[in-house]
């Protein structure tokens, strides 16, 4: 007992000495040196890779978009030759890049009404880069995580509730431009509403978040990330079930249904009356010959 205090006592009087607070400094620097040297390494790693995939997206814009869009993004608002040069992307955001470049939709192969989608241009990793460069002129909507779009995680109940919420908000707000199953639908001036069928649902999240082209824009105050999901969920439940009716008439609604029982019903009901007619004349006049 009389060692441990003496022991004690000992370290008491040097603590108190003046090299203590020297040695704990330099303790305390390498004690946080040592965790600095640990970790900024992966953050300087990270900085610089964004940096590289900003300036990697900035070369592919220049050669491929500023034409249209300018060579910062700032857009050509002027009309040349009949048709309006590409809009400012400043502040777009990496979400509507994602969206038209990774659909196809862009760049335009021609000027006209609405970009349509078409065999992708360019791989994913030059679409990140050009996300990423648009993304640095102006603060936009991001590309979703997958998360947010799935319906992974949820038990089945939870899976039904959530479809049946989205088809609660598809039918009242999609329904006009898309059709009642997204088979989609003619737009006034030329444009379209294109068909949701088989589409991917990071692109339907993106299309919701960022309205490209004539369709208005839900942003996460108006329709929130869930809502959007169930919309999804919806839209994925539909190509699940079987249509039960068989032939459906691509799904356009009372338009082609109806278009259909002119041409096809009506139609077959007075080639038949004619046929009848035709036939029971010739029948009489047989009888009269002989």
């Amino acid at each position: 007992m009389r060692l441990l205090n003496r022991t004690a006592g000992r370290l008491s009087r040097h603590r108190r000495g003046p090299l203590a607070g020297i040695v704990v400094l330099l303790l305390g620097l390498l004690v946080s040196g040592s965790l600095y040297t640990a970790l900024a390494p992966a953050q300087a790693d990270s900085q610089a890779s964004q940096t590289d995939q900003v300036a990697e997206g900035k070369k592919l814009f220049l050669a491929s978009c500023a034409f249209c869009h300018g060579k910062n993004g700032e857009g050509i608002p002027t009309v040349r030759e009949g048709y309006q040069v590409g809009p400012s992307l400043v502040g777009v955001g990496a979400a509507a890049v994602d969206f038209q470049v990774g659909t196809g939709r862009m760049p335009m192969a021609q000027p006209g009404q609405q970009a349509q989608d078409k065999p992708v241009v360019f791989s994913q990793d030059e679409i990140d880069a050009l996300a990423a460069y648009v993304a640095s002129l102006g603060p936009g909507p991001a590309v979703p995580n997958k998360s947010d779009y799935t319906l992974e995680g949820l038990s089945e109940e939870e899976r039904e509730e959530a479809i049946s919420r989205g088809g609660q908000i598809f039918l009242t707000n999609c329904t006009a431009c898309h059709n009642f199953n997204g088979a989609g639908g003619a737009m006034p001036r030329g444009g379209y509403a294109p068909s949701l069928h088989g589409v991917e649902g990071k692109y339907i999240f993106e299309a919701l978040l960022t309205g490209p082209q004539q369709m208005p824009n839900f942003s996460n105050g108006n329709l929130s990330p869930e809502e959007k999901r169930d919309v999804i969920a919806y839209l994925g439940s539909l190509q699940e079930t079987p249509e039960y009716a068989g032939f459906t008439l691509g799904g356009l609604g009372p338009v082609s249904e109806g278009l259909f029982g002119w041409l096809v019903g009506i139609g077959g009901l007075v080639g038949g009356a004619v046929w009848i007619a035709s036939h029971t004349t010739r029948s009489k006049k047989n009888k009269v010959e002989a």
